[in-house]
C-alpha cells in the first residue's frame, strides 16, 4: 500500500530507550534491570497515552512479559475522553511466538493484541493465542516482514507508533529506515558486561555507514543525573543503506 507520494503507509514511528552512561540496557542477567527513575517513568506513561500502539520485539515479549498497558488512571479516562481505547494496542514482533498465554501481555488490562510472527510458531500455539483474543499475522519467511507489518498496523488505524525495544527489534527498524524519532533516556550508572544488550544490536554497520541522527534536544531529566536525548532520524536513501 503506497501513499500519495509513492512511499509505503506506515505510522509515524519513535523509539523510546532506557540505557546507562555506557549504553547498556540491561545487564548481561537480562532480567529487565531498572534504568529509568520515577520521573522518567511518568514520561513514558504519557508517551504511550499519546501512542496508538506500543510495541516491543522477541526477547522483550517472551523474556520480560510487558504489561504495555498505561498504569495512571487519569491518563486511561483522559484517552477515553477523547473517544479512544483506554490502553493503546500492544503490538509483539516475535520469530516463535512461544509467549505464555497467561502472561502480562496477553492478560493485563483491556487492550487489543496483536502478535507479527512466523510460520516457525506452532498452529497450536496460534490457536491458542486467537482464542484468547490475539490477532496473529504470520509471515511466509524466517523473519517478520516488518513493512508488511507496519502496513497492516497503518491499516488498522495506527497512526502514532511508540516502539520499547529490544535491541534486534531496534536495529532492524533504523536499518529498513522505519524510525522517524529516537528518544533515549540515560542514566548515570554503568552496568558494563560484554553481553549486555545494548540500544541496538542485529549485524551491525561499518563505519562508513553508521546511521546518522540529528539532535533535536537534550534536557536535564530529573536530580538523578539523568540526560534526555531526543533525535531525528534522517530519511534513509537506498543506496545509503548498507547491509554489512
Amino acid at each position: 500500500m503506497l501513499n500519495e507520494d509513492g512511499l509505503t503507509m506506515r505510522p509515524f514511528v519513535f523509539i523510546n530507550v532506557a540505557v546507562t552512561a555506557d549504553g547498556k540496557m540491561d545487564t548481561s542477567e537480562r532480567k529487565g534491570s531498572a534504568i529509568s527513575s520515577p520521573e522518567d517513568n511518568e514520561r513514558v506513561q504519557q508517551l504511550r497515552s499519546e501512542s496508538d500502539a506500543v510495541m516491543v520485539g522477541g526477547h522483550t515479549l517472551l523474556d520480560e512479559d510487558p504489561k504495555l498497558t498505561i498504569k495512571s488512571n487519569r491518563l486511561r479516562l483522559e484517552r477515553k475522553a477523547r473517544g479512544l481505547p483506554e490502553n493503546p494496542i500492544k503490538v509483539g514482533v516475535v520469530t516463535k511466538a512461544d509467549l505464555r498465554l497467561d502472561g502480562n501481555f496477553m492478560m493485563d488490562g483491556t487492550a487489543r493484541r496483536v502478535i507479527f510472527t512466523t510460520s516457525k510458531t506452532s498452529p497450536e500455539q496460534i490457536k491458542a493465542l486467537e482464542a484468547l483474543g490475539a490477532e496473529v499475522y504470520i509471515s511466509d519467511s524466517s523473519r517478520v516482514d516488518l513493512v508488511s507489518a507496519f502496513e497492516t498496523l497503518s491499516g488498522m488505524g495506527v497512526h502514532r507508533l511508540m516502539v520499547e525495544g529490544g535491541g534486534t527489534l531496534n536495529f532492524e527498524l533504523l536499518r529498513q529506515g522505519l524510525v522517524d524519532e529516537l528518544m533515549i533516556y540515560l542514566a548515570a550508572k554503568i552496568f558494563g558486561g560484554q553481553t549486555a544488550p545494548t540500544l541496538a544490536e542485529g549485524k551491525g554497520y561499518f563505519d562508513f555507514s553508521a546511521l546518522k541522527l540529528e539532535l533535536l534536544n537534550v534536557q536535564k531529566a530529573d536530580d538523578r543525573g539523568g540526560v534526555l536525548l531526543h533525535y531525528k532520524i534522517p530519511k534513509i536513501k537506498k543506496e545509503d543503506n548498507h547491509d554489512n
